[in-house]
């Protein structure tokens, strides 16, 4: 089985990382607490929020502990990274509510059930700080000079940097050190515009604990076009859906650039990369099989699976949008033939190592898998040219399907007509 860091640089979640050789040997050998942290500026988060989600998911997945640290404290005044210019003030109680309504959304992605992930709020220790002690014990270690140096504050100090906002590195960094010492947190992870703020309290932890602590951040992402990730004509893609429904949602991916859509998929679902990589090899009706696939995944993993069918059948009745072929990104639950009352299924069969390296005669798979009423009926659509290995048109009844057609993973699809199918899969 893979560990968590293979994963991420398998799906382009890396984009730089304190320690890299340490980082990938800590994440192989120990379960470890990671975190990362998510400003209450809205009642919603959107879908720029989606890579740093994911990255949690992935890390619970493989059995690590995710924190997701919600900035009620940190909300009081704003991050200067990545602005242009100073953010509006929200009041306390405007932060109070958001965070609870963030507290809710991200139950949605992370479990939190048994203590396989913890919730928290910075507001329980940053608020009720003693602002001479933080300078003496935490400010010290901080050099001005080097701060200044950092791009998240480069970029503001031409349009004015006032000292609430040149406090705010302070402040993550005390977060680093709080969740370090009470949680045993050993990495932050973030947006590659945290990167400097995340180094100030690996540095701070180090100074103070004499100890090693972490940083990894992740691309900023934007489009094949160059737009910010979740900006439409229409404004932002909110993944609460009373603010952008899961229909809209759905809409927005299944409108990806074709040059976005292997990278989204690696990105933003969980389907294996082994199928993921085929999509580079699509092209028209078929690449847009894969953002009619996309575009479910991403809506099932923000709104559940009803609402992903609902939002495909609607989208489906409005564009006449094809069934998805069976071969692509087959993982997908996404719907793939319209099925009748009485064909409510697509048959499975499995067939053992020593079978499939012996090879098996199309005819005979066609009536295993119900596909055919009979091994002679089996023999007239072979014949008649009805019958399809991976979208290949088989050319002998006898023609022995094995080990050599398992596409990359572990499936071979058999096909009757337009819409019928079945699926081979490999036992031990």
């Amino acid at each position: 089985m893979k560990n968590v860091y293979e994963i991420f640089c398998e799906r382009g979640f890396v984009e730089q990382v304190s320690d890299e050789i340490l980082v990938r040997n800590l994440l192989k050998n120990e379960k470890i607490t990671c975190y990362i942290g998510f400003d209450p500026t809205a009642t919603s988060l959107h879908i720029g929020s989606l890579v740093p989600i994911m990255a949690l998911v992935h890390m619970q997945k493989c059995g690590h502990r995710p924190i997701v640290l919600i900035g009620g404290g940190t909300g009081l005044i704003g991050d200067p990274s990545g602005k242009s210019e100073m953010r509006q003030f929200l009041t306390r109680e405007d932060i109070d509510y958001n965070a609870r309504c963030l507290q809710k959304q991200l139950s949605t992605y992370i479990d939190f059930k048994n203590n396989g992930a913890i919730l928290l709020d910075n507001a329980e220790w940053l608020t009720g700080l003693n602002y001479i002690e933080f300078l003496r014990d935490i400010g010290r270690h901080f050099s001005v000079n080097k701060m200044l140096a950092a791009e998240s504050y480069k970029m503001r100090l031409e349009t004015g940097l006032n000292f609430i906002e040149f406090n705010y590195m302070l402040l993550q960094a005390y977060d680093f050190l709080y969740l370090f010492r009470n949680y045993d947190c050993v990495l932050q992870m973030g947006g590659n515009d945290q990167w400097g703020n995340m180094l100030a309290g690996s540095d701070l932890i180090r100074r103070i604990e004499g100890k090693n602590a972490y940083s990894m951040t992740f691309p900023l992402i934007t489009t094949a076009h160059g737009r910010k990730m979740g900006k439409t004509e229409k404004g932002t893609v909110w993944l609460e859906e009373e603010l952008t429904s899961p229909y809209d949602y759905y809409q927005f991916w299944i409108n990806t650039d074709d040059a976005d859509v292997e990278r989204f998929l690696a990105l933003f679902t969980f389907l294996p990369m082994d199928e993921i990589r085929l999509v580079k090899t699509l092209a028209g009706s078929r690449l847009n099989m894969a953002k009619a696939v996309l575009a479910f995944e991403a809506t099932m993993i923000s709104h559940g699976k009803d609402a992903a069918l609902s939002a495909w059948k609607a989208s489906a009745a409005a564009f006449g949008v094809k069934p998805v072929d069976l071969s692509i990104l087959p993982s997908s639950p996404i719907p793939r033939i319209e099925l009748s009352p009485d064909d409510s299924a697509i048959c499975r069969i499995l067939k053992s190592k020593e079978e499939l390296e012996r090879g098996i005669p199309a005819y005979e798979l066609f009536y295993e898998t119900n596909l055919c009423a009979s091994k002679g009926e089996a023999r007239r659509v072979i014949a008649q040219g009805g019958a399809y290995v991976n979208d290949r048109q088989i050319e002998s009844f006898d023609e022995k399907i094995g080990m050599n057609h398992f596409l990359e993973g572990t499936k071979i699809f058999i096909r009757k007509g337009k819409k019928k199918y079945s699926i081979i899969e490999r036992g031990e």
